[in-house]
């Protein structure tokens, strides 16, 4: 059974800084390019079935977007510093499989400020500069500084959610409407004046401002997240993407992340 993943981004323009995601979905072995699908009709079929995305083992239900409960406890990518990234200790030399923390915690990460749905900070690893702001719909985006390490860009974080919000506003976002009309490079100054304050600065970046452009024919005035546990089917015009979300005429959306490794099949 075609089982899902999240849905893969490239940058459509060549600028670096402007980006217009195109989307391909993950669905078994085939690859659907999602953006020519705009305004037409799609469906989205559940069947049941779901396995996990690390083993491949059923399961009846998914945890952490997509493992099942024996390697959701012991997988790296679902360690407690994915999520808190000021618990990691791969730089103590402790981690569920160091060679994973090393290519994944123990390199530079960057603090960032992105607009999605409102502001908010957060943390990625820098290969992973814009991917991460894509899959969270933002439409703006600047990093504040690199530091060496998950746990060090953890512990900035960590400091910063004082001042700042560290949610998306995913409704607010999935609308079209950021609630944010400052300016970011004020608010990047501003964040870097508290962070030298509290003695945790690292190696600030430039000032460079990502704007992503999203794939949307028409936002929505109201949202309803479609569950397909107690819906299976998600069926309907596609208005556009963003984020990890499709956006059907009426304002149904699914987070095709949330349902990773459910088993679909994919028509339009």
């Amino acid at each position: 059974m075609p089982m899902l993943k999240k849905m893969a981004v490239a940058n459509s323009l060549s600028a670096k800084t402007s980006i217009k995601p195109v989307y391909t979905l993950f669905s078994g072995t085939e690859l659907v390019e999602m953006n020519s699908l705009i305004g037409k009709r799609i469906s989205l079929q559940f069947t049941g079935d779901i396995n996990c995305i690390k083993c491949g083992r059923k399961t009846k239900k998914s945890f952490g977007q997509g493992f099942c409960y024996p390697c959701f406890v012991s997988a790296p990518e679902t360690e407690e510093c994915v999520i808190r990234p000021e618990l990691c200790r791969a730089h103590e030399g402790v981690a569920r499989d160091m060679a994973f923390a090393r290519e994944n915690c123990l390199i530079d990460q960057v603090v960032y400020l992105a607009v999605s749905g409102g502001l908010k900070v957060g943390v990625t690893r820098i290969h992973q500069v814009p991917t991460r702001w894509i899959d969270q719909g933002a439409s703006w985006a600047i990093v504040l500084l690199t530091a060496p390490n998950r746990h060090s860009a953890g512990v900035v974080e960590v400091e910063l959610k004082k001042s700042f919000a560290d949610k998306t506003k995913w409704q607010s976002m999935l609308k079209g409407k950021d609630e944010f009309e400052g300016d970011l490079l004020q608010e990047k100054q501003r964040a870097l004046a508290l962070v030298e304050e509290a003695s945790l600065i690292h190696n600030p970046a430039d000032n460079s401002i990502y704007q992503i452009e999203y794939p949307v024919l028409q936002y929505p005035e109201k949202i309803k997240s479609s569950n397909l546990d107690k819906d299976p089917l998600f069926s309907g015009t596609l208005m556009g993407i963003r984020g990890q979300y499709l956006i059907l005429e009426g304002g149904v959306v699914l987070n095709v992340r949330s349902y990773a490794g459910y088993n679909v099949e994919l028509s339009f």
